[in-house]
């Protein structure tokens, strides 16, 4: 069955989100000047890499309905995250919630408007 191989990032200012990223996950990125597009490596071992363009149209209205592919990120501490994410300029979508028997959730919003998941294992989650 097909499975995730690469996730795209829109950005109205690119290089400020490459520096939100980079601060919140420690991401690191590589600009390709002729296709005007960053090259996102999240790390080693289980997971995907991906890519930041800029974004065709404007930034989502405050409040609009998600309409993308939301993407959530294997934390080790989702309290933790959610601090660094609203620190470095992004907003909370959605509050730290349980997942019953699976593990801890949240989702915030860079300061462009994407929407971020952060999930937590952790079995004993009510």
């Amino acid at each position: 069955m097909p499975r995730p191989i690469h996730f795209e990032i829109h950005a109205s200012d690119p290089e400020k989100l490459v520096h939100f990223y980079a601060n919140v996950f420690g991401w690191k990125f590589n600009r390709v000047p002729q296709f005007d597009y960053w090259l996102i490596e999240t790390g080693t071992g289980e997971g995907i890499n991906g890519g930041l363009m800029k974004r065709i149209g404007p930034v989502p209205p405050e409040n609009s309905p998600v309409n993308a592919f939301v993407c959530s990120l294997g934390v080790d501490s989702v309290d933790g995250y959610v601090e660094r994410a609203l620190k470095a300029g992004g907003k909370l979508a959605l509050a730290k919630m349980a997942i019953a028997g699976v593990g801890w959730q949240a989702f915030v919003k860079d300061p462009d408007e994407n929407i971020v998941g952060l999930h937590q294992s952790d079995p004993s989650a009510k």
